[in-house]
């Protein structure tokens, strides 16, 4: 998941959480909506740390030649 996915999960969960006065059986709406924004939070934290780490290159110099 990257940063664009993790705002939008933000983004649905405050909705869920502090919009929708609807109710489903079986369903807490304002517990998804938690669930989704820690989610996101989450997504944003990972991304920022592995941002890094997607942009290196190994280069290998015990390989035999061609």
């Amino acid at each position: 998941m990257y940063f664009g996915g993790s705002i939008a999960l933000i983004v649905i969960g405050a909705i869920l959480a502090f919009a929708v006065q609807d109710s489903l059986s079986g369903v807490d709406l304002v517990m998804v909506g938690y669930i989704c924004i820690a989610a996101g939070a989450l997504g944003i934290v990972l991304s920022l740390l592995t941002r890094g780490r997607r942009d290196r290159v190994v280069v290998r110099d015990d390989l035999p030649p061609r």
